[in-house]
This record gives C-alpha cells, sequence and structure tokens, in this order.
C-alpha cells in the first residue's frame, strides 16, 4: 500500500452565507505540520479581522496524524465536521480550513456544525482528487568520478533530485517513490555506494 489520495493543488475563497455571517473555505494539500502551521499563518495575514479560523487536517498515508480545531466555536461544532469531510472524501495530506466573520446572528451548535460541514463540502467539491505514490528521501554520497552511474541509476527509478552538493566527494538528495525502496537499496549496496534513508 503504496499510494494515497490528496488535492491536485489549493482551493481557496469558496464562500457560503448562512444568517449574515460569512464562512470562507480553503483547502491545501500538504506533506508536514511545518508546511500546515505555514498556510495558518497565511491565511491570518490576510484575515486579521476574521471572528474563528477553523480547521482539520490528517496527514500520513491512512490519515493517521490528524487534528480538528475550533478555534473558540462550542466544542465539536467546526473542526470535527470539517475533519469528517476529509474522511468523507478519502483524502489524506490535505488541511481545510473554514474561516468566518460573524454576520451578528447566532446560529446556535447544530447551525454551526451545518454550516462549517457545508462549508468544508463545497471546498472540496471544487478540488481535483488525485492518487499520489508514497516517497522516501534518500541521501547518497559517493565520488565526483561516479555521478554519471547514479544520475544513471536515479533516472532509472524516477527519482526527483532536491539537492546536489558537487565536491569531491558529492552528496545528492533525493525522492524517490517508496515502493522501489528495496530495488534501489539493493543496487546501490551492490555499487558499495553510502546512502541512507532520511
Amino acid at each position: 500500500m503504496f499510494e494515497f489520495q490528496t488535492i491536485q493543488k489549493p482551493i481557496e475563497d469558496i464562500l457560503l452565507k448562512e444568517k449574515g455571517s460569512k464562512f470562507i473555505g480553503f483547502a491545501y494539500p500538504v506533506n508536514s505540520e511545518s508546511e500546515i502551521k505555514d498556510s495558518l499563518n497565511h491565511l491570518k495575514s490576510i484575515h486579521p479581522k476574521a471572528t474563528h479560523q477553523c480547521y482539520a487536517y490528517r496527514l500520513g498515508i491512512n490519515g493517521e496524524n490528524y487534528r480538528a480545531n475550533d478555534d473558540g466555536e462550542p466544542s465539536g461544532s467546526a473542526g470535527l465536521p470539517i475533519y469528517n469531510q476529509l474522511l468523507a472524501h478519502q483524502i489524506t495530506n490535505v488541511l481545510v480550513v473554514v474561516i468566518r466573520y460573524y454576520g451578528g446572528t447566532k446560529l446556535g451548535v447544530g447551525g454551526l456544525v451545518k454550516a462549517y460541514k457545508e462549508s468544508a463540502k463545497y471546498t472540496l467539491e471544487q478540488a481535483e482528487i488525485i492518487t499520489r505514490e508514497l516517497e522516501s528521501k534518500i541521501e547518497l554520497k559517493f565520488k565526483f568520478s561516479q555521478q554519471n552511474h547514479i544520475f544513471t541509476l536515479l533516472n532509472k527509478y524516477d527519482a526527483k533530485i532536491l539537492d546536489f552538493d558537487a565536491q569531491e566527494i558529492c552528496i545528492i538528495t533525493a525522492n524517490i517513490k517508496t515502493s522501489k525502496k528495496e530495488s534501489i537499496s539493493d543496487e546501490l549496496s551492490e555499487m558499495l555506494l553510502e546512502f541512507n534513508f532520511i
């Protein structure tokens, strides 16, 4: 099981109005908690006067790392309905944020649950859901003279090179599909190369 479903690209500014309150939905493909933090801070800077910034996310191939945040709304009335939409769409590595501007009329817990659910649902309906393969990061050390062999090998495994430090002893950091981790490890071991997954 080396695949997961996620969204292809960010979805922003999906507006829902309920009794004068404005609910604005956002969805972001994310790979780490630091990316989540960056997205939340970015939205806070764009919407500093928002009444609430509620969100939920799932990370990991089975969504094992997750969080739902009510940001001051009654407990369970905002973050959980948003999170349930991530489950309903069977996606992971996604952050959904719903920003609320209070419109003067209280919605009650039931009304809030419905509004946050609808906002998250409507936002995710605008997204293209794609299947991604799980990737692992590898670091290789080798002599400069070996670089042609290394690049040939990395190409064979469709590796994405993230960083290349070309010294006498070169260091490459790359992403490879986790499903190919064992095969590339065998080949690198045969070449007596120093490598590790990070």
